[in-house]
C-alpha cells in the first residue's frame, strides 16, 4: 500500500498494529479523524494518553479501574465470600451485565500457556491463593474459557486450593468447550454461574 504521506503512514501503521485491524480499515479510521474538529480529535488523543497515565488495577481484584479499589469490591452489598475467577477485564464485564452474580472478583490476568510463555508465576494465582489463607472467601467459582490453557489454569488452581477449607465450583458447561466467555450470551452465561458445580465434579465430565 503506497502512501502520498509520511504522517498518514505512520498512524496507519500504528492502527493497523491493533488486534483485528488490518491496513485497508486503519486507513478507514485514519481518513475518518483527518476530517474531523481538532478539538474532537484533541479529545480523542487525550483519551488514549489516560489509558496509558489514568488507569490503576484495583489492589483486591485486578481488575481495570479508575480508583485503586473498583466499585465492585468497594460494595458492602457484594457477598464478599463468594468469588469468581476470571481471566481478564473483560470476563468481568460479560459476568457483570448478566445481572445474575453478585459476589466479587479475581482477576488473573491471563491464562497459563506454556506455548506463549506463560507461566503461573506471570498471572495473579499466589494473591489469590494469599485471600484463602485468610479465611476472606468461602466459595470460589473457576470461570475460565473453556479452551485447553483455560482447563489447564482451572486444574493448577484447583491443586492449589485443595488443601484449604474452601469450596472450588466451576461454571456449569452451557458453554460449549472452546468457547470464551466474552462471546457468549448472557442468558447462557448467567445460567451457567446459577448451576455451578463442584470442580472436582466437572473433571469427570
Amino acid at each position: 500500500m503506497e502512501f502520498s504521506s509520511k504522517l498518514i503512514e505512520q498512524a496507519v501503521g500504528h492502527f493497523s498494529g491493533l488486534p483485528g485491524v488490518g491496513k485497508k480499515s486503519a486507513l478507514r479510521y485514519v481518513l475518518h479523524l483527518i476530517k474531523q474538529d481538532t478539538q474532537e480529535v484533541a479529545n480523542f488523543s487525550e483519551v488514549i494518553k489516560a489509558l496509558k497515565t489514568d488507569l490503576k488495577f484495583c489492589l483486591k481484584c485486578h481488575t481495570i479501574s479508575d480508583t485503586d479499589i473498583c466499585n465492585v469490591c468497594a460494595n458492602p452489598l457484594r457477598n464478599h465470600s463468594l468469588m469468581c475467577v476470571v481471566q481478564d477485564y473483560r470476563d468481568v464485564m460479560a459476568i457483570e451485565n448478566t445481572g445474575l452474580y453478585k459476589g466479587v472478583y479475581h482477576v488473573l490476568g491471563g491464562l497459563i500457556s506454556p506455548m506463549e510463555g506463560i507461566g503461573p508465576s506471570n498471572l495473579n494465582i499466589e494473591t489469590l491463593i494469599k485471600k484463602v489463607e485468610t479465611n476472606e472467601v468461602q466459595e470460589i467459582i473457576l470461570a475460565l474459557n473453556a479452551t485447553m490453557e483455560g482447563e489447564t489454569t482451572s486444574f493448577f488452581i484447583f491443586k492449589k486450593l485443595a488443601q484449604y477449607n474452601v469450596t472450588l465450583s466451576a461454571i456449569a458447561r452451557g458453554i460449549a468447550v472452546g468457547d470464551e466467555l466474552e462471546y457468549t450470551d448472557e442468558v447462557t452465561l448467567g445460567r451457567s454461574i446459577i448451576n455451578r458445580i463442584p470442580y472436582n465434579t466437572s473433571l469427570t465430565r
